[in-house]
Order: structure tokens, then C-alpha cells, then sequence
């Protein structure tokens, strides 16, 4: 990414966080990624500018400074590497888009715009947490065993893997030995909502009679060619046909997952749907083991499905514990502006770049850690030079690797500090993805920030198994700072309100409670690190998260897309206090984000008698609109008209389409001899043009379907688009019943006005 800064002093990432913030809500920026890495086809490092998961879909988003890649500007290696690289993204499947610095500063509303269409406005972000291990899983066999009792033996084994926090399991039996049986079986014992996949209707058929006769008390229903039923407690489809509608599905819609004759996991619309969704269990079900060993379809399935969280990988032995220390800097930031996830970087610099702060980093490493590979997470590439300056000045072997070094200079330093001859690399991005020394033993988060996205990849990089490594101690350097740009820590990130120095904050049941037993009597246990405060002390620590609070309650953007009344009656009531938001978050001094409960929109809605619209209603509150429309004017049947003519499949029409459907209209009727409209209507008044006609279009008929949040106008692109779940819920017999009711509106109308 350029390293252009605007004329605010926020560099081309923050502006691009802000203007995603502005378009999807602020608390859906945490799910950006920057710099985010991988490989390209000639296994070389890359960083894409931010990535970001939205369902099954993988995007990729660079922000460009057209001097550095206009190829009549930068040399012609430069031009065919950024090629490659943009090459590379799409081979791994990704969409990729991108934007210029200078367009994101002149035309921000034009970039907005193009988000919500590109990435989309109903939107299924996600975390991706891919440093992470795999899905601990098993293979079960079952060809030697009686039925009843290998079906008992299975049952069994996979209750056990849940008692130990697996999350997944291939089921290998013999054609004809009721592996199907087991599954349901297993699936009711659990009692959670359930999805069965396989490949062919007569598999699916005989899921569902196998599902209605074992477990009577839910109701089973198929998702398969035109039979779709996909509110049913068990639904059991084919893998072509949820494969095709994932949009229609939520990602936590089942507990449990059954994927029938497995061996043909590696299949892409496979992979697809075990990418979506996230149960709490899956299991796969084959006989047929010798088309692909049981460690290819284990690996095919973990490698898919779901990862683990950081707690339960610790607690089952494939990460580290986890130890920390906090350290008070007394630097303030509670005057840092800040957008959804990172602080304005010049105001950063200001605060945390001053000798005070650097000293204390520099001599707590000499002071504890100085025989301790450590790695010490800087907030920029001058701040990790300075620290490393620091630290050799007291006489330790200290280096700062960034991406601006030659890739050979870094593999270098990265590979004597992984043998041991470095014992402190000092990095600010670099290390965040893509690289990994199990060999680490402290880490210092010196780098204050928002995100919990970064903040997470970074305790990442030390968390890794090696031998002799009883933990991993993180230093925490705490700066003072204001409840709303609080930056994250440990205890914060996992919710922790108590602090005792060096107490396991992640660990197994047994290790934590060895800890509460020594704490107890005031001893310290023994680590790595003989850290500096005594055992008996004790700290509070605010955990209030910002972020989190949002998550569970809808912005006000979603609030007034939620009723069917005007955006301004929303924000005039909001302003007039007769609704008051459950959150407000000030991101500066004249920008703040509200938010608001559920329960908050349900009493709106109820006392000043607004209906609310969901994804659920929207479709029929749409039609039972066409239906009861109330016309002054011929214009919104007219407008529907338009829309059902001319929408492409994503539901999208051009407006000056529709300026062109309305002239043909009312022109046709006026050539025809036939009354046009009342006196005072533009089209009764001809003479008019193309834009007299688009102003008297959006004013009027289209401000009511705006309103219910049917139809939005995107300004910049210059088209309408029906709201997307509608569009996609809207059959052709239900369309073709709208266009019957338009042109019964139409022929009313002008029988009342002759």
C-alpha cells in the first residue's frame, strides 16, 4: 500500500477504514484484515492491503497510489510483480478490488457506493483465525464390529471426543452397517438443529425417512431440486442445492452437520459449505476409505471446517498456556482520535513515540527477558528501529525487521533469531501473518491498538509447541486511555476483570487451578520468566469492549431500515430525545456512531405504531404494498413496472433506464390519443427533460419504496437496486403478479381520472 498520507493526517488505510466504517458500520471494520499474507504461486510473501471473509465469499482490497502503479511511472519489473501478485489472489479464488488514494479523498461517496456493491449489503462477515491449528479430529472404524454393538462403540467414541472439545469426526463403516443410523442417532442425542448433505436425491430421501422414523418429535424437511424447505429442525439436502443458495442460510443455523459418503469432501462445492457453515459438531460419514486414506479426508475436512478458538486449543493441548504481565506506561491517549479499529497515526506518534515509554520497553526486556527469544511488536517501522537501538545500547543483541528490507535481510535476521543468536526482533507488521517461531518465548505488545483482529495475530505468533516450553509470557503495556479507544490487552481480549501478576490467562482446567492454589497462599509458580511484582498483588481491569456491546444490538442505519417510515422521522426523533440510542460511540469530537437494543426498536416500533420489516416479511410487505397502493399520481406502478423490465439477476437497473421506460410510457399514451396524466404532471406538460424527469421519478413515487427500504437509489453509479434478500426471495410468478397488479392499478387509475 502507498504510503501517502491525506491531507488530515490519516494515512490511505485509516481513510479506507472510515469510509468502510461509514458503509457498513463501525463495528463491522473489525473484520477487516490489513496486511494480510500470503503466498503467491512461486511461494513468495505477500501482504494484500485488507481481507476480508463475507460468508463463503474470500475478498481481497488494495488501495493503490497511482503514481506507484502506473506502469509509465514505475519500472517495468515493478508493473509485471504487481501483476503477479493481483494474478495470485485470483488463483487462490479471491475477489479482488481496488481503489486509489486520490479517489478515496475527492470521491469518497462514489467508493462507498461501489462497496455495498462489490462486497454487498447484506453481509455475513466473519473472523478468520488461520494461524490457528486445525480441527482436532479422529477416524472411527467399524468393519469388524457386530451392528448393534459398533453402533453403541461409535456412539460412545464420538460423545467422548465432544467431552474433550473435538469438534469433528469421520465415521468409516461398511456399506450396509447403518452408518446413517449411528448419525441420526448421535444427532438427537445432541438435540440441536441438524443438516444432512449428500450427493444424490435417493441418499437424501433415505436420510429423511431414516431422520422421521428415529426422531419423531421434530419435523424433517428436504433441500433438494424444486423441494426447498429450509425452516425444518432437520433439514436434509442435497450438496448441489445448499452449495447454490448459502445466501438463503445463516452460518450458525445448525448445531450438527452430516456429510454423507465423505470421500468426496475434496469436491469445491463441498468445500464451499464446510467453509460456511459453523455447527458445534461434524461428522462425516464413508465406507469407501481406499479411494483416500482416512489422514487426506480428515485433513479435506479440518482443513474447511471451522478452527478452533485460541481457549480451546490451549485447553487441548495444541497451543500453549498463556502467562502475562502488565506494565503502566502513564502515557495518555485518551485525546487520540481513532476510527473503528486504529488510531489516527499521527496522533499515535505524538503520544507513544517519547523517550519515557521507549526507555521502559528497553529496560524491561534487559531486566527480565534479555536471554529470552522475545519479540517486541512496535506500532510503525521507525518506533521497532528505536527500541532495537535502545536495547543494544544496553549491550543485547536487538534488530528491527519491516517489510521495507530486502526479503533476504529479513529471512536472515528471522532465522538467527529463530537459532537463538537475536534474542529480541523488533517488528511492527511484518510478523503479524506468515511467519512462525515456536521457539518464542515472551512477547511485548508495545504497539497500542484497536483491533482485536491484530492484537490476536500477534499473541499467534508465540503460541506454538516446542519442547521445554512450559509457557508463553506476554507484557502488556498498558497506556492510559478513555473507555471508547481503549486499546486491547490480554485480559481484555478474553475477558478477564482480575489481574494477578504472571497468572495463567490461558491454560488447561488443571493448570489454572495449580495456579489458584499457589496464588492463594501467595506464591508465585515457577515460568520462564521470573517476573518482577509480587504475587499477592491485585488490579481491576475494565474490560468494557466497545465492539462487543455493538455486535449485540443494530446501528442506526440498521434501525431505520428496520421500519417503514422515513429516515428523517427517525433521525428528527432521535435528535428530539423521544428515542435514545442504548449506545453512543465517539469516534472524534464531531463524528459518533449510536446504536440500539432490540428491544429498543420494538417499543419505537409500538408506541409511535411503526410495522417492522425483516428479511422474513420484507418480500410480503413489498407485495402487500403493490396490492393496497395509493395513487395521486400513475408514477409508482409505473416505477415498478420499470424495475421488473429492466433489474438485472442482482435486482439492479440503470436509472436513466428508467427515465427511458417512463418517457416511452406516458409518450405512448399521448401519441395514442389517450389522457397522460393530470394537468399539472411534468408528463402530462411534455416538453420535459431526461433530468426534469429523474428529479420528478425520485421525489415522488420513489421515495415511499426508499422509505420501506425496498428500493435504494445509489447516487453515484446512477442506478436503483431492490433490496437484495427480497430481490432473491422474489419468484418470476411472483413478479409476474406484480406487473398483473401494476397494470390493474394503471387501468383504475385512468378509468377514475377520464
Amino acid at each position: 500500500m502507498s504510503e501517502y498520507k491525506s491531507a488530515s493526517g490519516s494515512s490511505a488505510e485509516d481513510l479506507f477504514i472510515e469510509l468502510f466504517a461509514d458503509t457498513f458500520g463501525a463495528e463491522k471494520a473489525g473484520y477487516l484484515y490489513s496486511q494480510y499474507h500470503f503466498y503467491d504461486i512461486y511461494q513468495n510473501d505477500r501482504f494484500a492491503d485488507f481481507f476480508l471473509e463475507s460468508g463463503n465469499r474470500k475478498i481481497a482490497i488494495e488501495i493503490d497510489d497511482e503514481a506507484s502503479h502506473n506502469p509509465s511511472d514505475v519500472s517495468r519489473n515493478k508493473f509485471y510483480d504487481d501483476l503477479l501478485k493481483q494474478n495470485s489472489m485470483v488463483y487462490l479464488g479471491w475477489d479482488i478490488y481496488r481503489w486509489a488514494v486520490k479517489q478515496m479523498q475527492v470521491q469518497p461517496d462514489t467508493v462507498k457506493d461501489e462497496l455495498r456493491v462489490f462486497v454487498g449489503s447484506d453481509t455475513a462477515f466473519r473472523e478468520v483465525e488461520d494461524y490457528l491449528p486445525v480441527q482436532r479430529g479422529k477416524a472411527l472404524q467399524g468393519f469388524d464390529l457386530e451392528l448393534k454393538e459398533h453402533q453403541k462403540q461409535a456412539l460412545k467414541s464420538l460423545e467422548e471426543m465432544r467431552a474433550k472439545h473435538e469438534t469433528i469426526a469421520l465415521l468409516y463403516h461398511a456399506t450396509g452397517t447403518g452408518k446413517t443410523v449411528t448419525a441420526v442417532t448421535d444427532a438427537k442425542k445432541c438435540g440441536g438443529r441438524t443438516l444432512f448433505l449428500a450427493h444424490t436425491v435417493e441418499l437424501v430421501e433415505q436420510a429423511a425417512k431414516t431422520f422421521r422414523e428415529l426422531w419423531k418429535t421434530v419435523n424433517v424437511g428436504r433441500y433438494v431440486d424444486s423441494i426447498k424447505q429450509p425452516n425444518a429442525y432437520v433439514l436434509c439436502g442435497s450438496i448441489q442445492s445448499v452449495a447454490l443458495n448459502l445466501d438463503r442460510f445463516k452460518p450458525d443455523d445448525f448445531d450438527y452437520l452430516i456429510i454423507d459418503e465423505a470421500h468426496h469432501a475434496s469436491a469445491d462445492t463441498y468445500q464451499k459449505v464446510l467453509a460456511y457453515f459453523k455447527p458445534k459438531f461434524t461428522l462425516g460419514l464413508t465406507a469407501t476409505p481406499e479411494r483416500a486414506d482416512d489422514k487426506n479426508i480428515l485433513d479435506i475436512f479440518k482443513n474447511t471446517a471451522h478452527k478452533l478458538d485460541i481457549q480451546t486449543a490451549v485447553e487441548i493441548g495444541e497451543l500453549v498456556p498463556v502467562r502475562c504481565i502488565r506494565i503502566h506506561t502513564n502515557i495518555d491517549l485518551t485525546k487520540v482520535r481513532f476510527n473503528s479499529v486504529q488510531y489516527n497515526i499521527r496522533d499515535l506518534e505524538s503520544k507513544i513515540f517519547v523517550p519515557e515509554r521507549n526507555t521502559l520497553i528497553a529496560d524491561t526486556f534487559m531486566e527480565y527477558c534479555s536471554e529470552k527469544r522475545t519479540v517486541i511488536f512496535c506500532a510503525s517501522v521507525k518506533h521497532a528501529e528505536q527500541i532495537a537501538q535502545l536495547i543494544r545500547e544496553r549491550g543485547a543483541n536487538a534488530l528491527a525487521v519491516s517489510g521495507s528490507m530486502k526479503a533476504s535481510e529479513r529471512k536472515e535476521y528471522l532465522a538467527k533469531f529463530q537459532k537463538g543468536e537475536i534474542k529480541a526482533l523488533c517488528a511492527c507488521d511484518l510478523l503479524n501473518e506468515g511467519w512462525d517461531c515456536p521457539e518464542t518465548e515472551v512477547l511485548f505488545m508495545a504497539r497500542p491498538t484497536m483491533s482485536k483482529v491484530l492484537y490476536t495475530q500477534q499473541l499467534g505468533r508465540g503460541m506454538r509447541l516446542a519442547d521445554g516450553k512450559e509457557s508463553l509470557i506476554v507484557f502488556d503495556f498498558v497506556d492510559n486511555a478513555s473507555q471508547y479507544n481503549m486499546p486491547y490487552s490480554m485480559h481484555r481480549l478474553f475477558k478477564l476483570k482480575d489481574y494477578k501478576p504472571g497468572k495463567l490467562v490461558l491454560g488447561t482446567k488443571q493448570q489454572r487451578e495449580a495456579d489458584n492454589q499457589l496464588y492463594a497462599k501467595g506464591e508465585k509458580p515457577d515460568a520462564i520468566v521470573d517476573f518482577p511484582i509480587d504475587a499477592t498483588d491485585y488490579e481491576a481491569v475494565d474490560v468494557f469492549n466497545w465492539q462487543e456491546e455493538a455486535a449485540g444490538m443494530i446501528s442506526q442505519m440498521e434501525f431505520i431500515r428496520r421500519v417503514d417510515v422515513q429516515s428523517e422521522t427517525v433521525e428528527r426523533y432521535i435528535r428530539e430525545c423521544k428515542i435514545i440510542p442504548d449506545l453512543i460511540v465517539p469516534m472524534s469530537e464531531h463524528r459518533v456512531f449510536k446504536y440500539f437494543k432490540e428491544e429498543t426498536l420494538e417499543t419505537a416500533a409500538k408506541q409511535f405504531d411503526w410495522k417492522l420489516i425483516n428479511d422474513d416479511n420484507r418480500k410480503e410487505l413489498f407485495v402487500e404494498m403493490i396490492k393496497q397502493m395509493d395513487m395521486s399520481y400513475s408514477y409508482k406502478p409505473v416505477l415498478i413496472k420499470a424495475v421488473l423490465t429492466y433489474a438485472d439477476s442482482k435486482g439492479r437497473v440503470k436509472l436513466d433506464d428508467i427515465v427511458a421506460y417512463f418517457r416511452s410510457y406516458y409518450e405512448g399514451r399521448r401519441s395514442a390519443g389517450l389522457t397522460v396524466e393530470k394537468p399539472n404532471s411534468i408528463f402530462a406538460k411534455g416538453g420535459y427533460t431526461d433530468k426534469e424527469a429523474q428529479r420528478n421519478i425520485l421525489a415522488n413515487p420513489f421515495k415511499r419504496f426508499q422509505d420501506m427500504q425496498m428500493l435504494r437509489h445509489t447516487k453515484t453509479l446512477g442506478i436503483i437496486e431492490v433490496e437484495p434478500t427480497m430481490w432473491r426471495n422474489l419468484t418470476e410468478e411472483e413478479k409476474t403478479e406484480i406487473m398483473e397488479i401494476c397494470e390493474e392499478k394503471l387501468t383504475g387509475y385512468y378509468h377514475r381520472l377520464s
